[in-house]
Formats: structure tokens, sequence, C-alpha cells
């Protein structure tokens, strides 16, 4: 599975190649702090797979608070749904976070 650290995410969103983003927190970690990121908590995300599907264009970043949950994301929707596009944010929003 693809992943991406925090400091390359930030480059590549300066450098006008924004990727798809979809936070998999909980709402009300969302609300707290996100980076702009669509919110589909993980739970929820069988629900929005045509939506995801749709995302071909650009590369779909996934990211919760730790990167364990978006890793498990990245596994489901491509085990489950063949969404392979995917990379996880390494370390999630708290390594994002660290950058600041």
């Amino acid at each position: 599975m693809k992943e991406i650290s925090p400091a390359e995410l930030q480059l590549r969103l300066e450098q006008g190649e924004p990727p798809h983003l979809i936070d998999v927190r909980e709402p009300y970690e969302h609300e707290e702090f996100n980076i702009g990121g669509q919110n589909i908590p993980v739970s929820q995300l069988p629900f929005h797979i045509e939506e995801i599907r749709q995302l071909t264009d650009r590369e779909i970043i996934l990211y919760c608070q730790s990167g364990n949950r978006s890793g498990l994301a990245q596994q489901l929707l491509a085990s489950q749904f063949g969404i392979t596009n995917t990379i996880n944010l390494k370390g999630g929003m708290k390594a994002w976070r660290g950058m600041e």
C-alpha cells in the first residue's frame, strides 16, 4: 500500500497538484481540525463507494488521526471494492500537526 509523508503532501498541495482528500475520522474529529478533506468516516465508506469510484482523475489521499484507520480504509477499498488509487497519509493528523 502506498504512503505519503505530511511534508510530501504539503508540497503537492502548494504546487497546485491537489489530490482528492478523504478524512476517515469521525465528524467531531474532523470539525476539531482538518486539512480540507471530505469527511467520510471508515464505517461509512461502503455507503459512499460509487462517489469514491468517480474520483479517478487524481489519487485519493486517506487520512485519520494517526494513520491506522486510514490504512485500514485503504485496505478495505482495495480488497472489497477494487479501488487502488489511494495513498495513506503516514502518521495522520498527528504528524501533520507536528510540522506546524
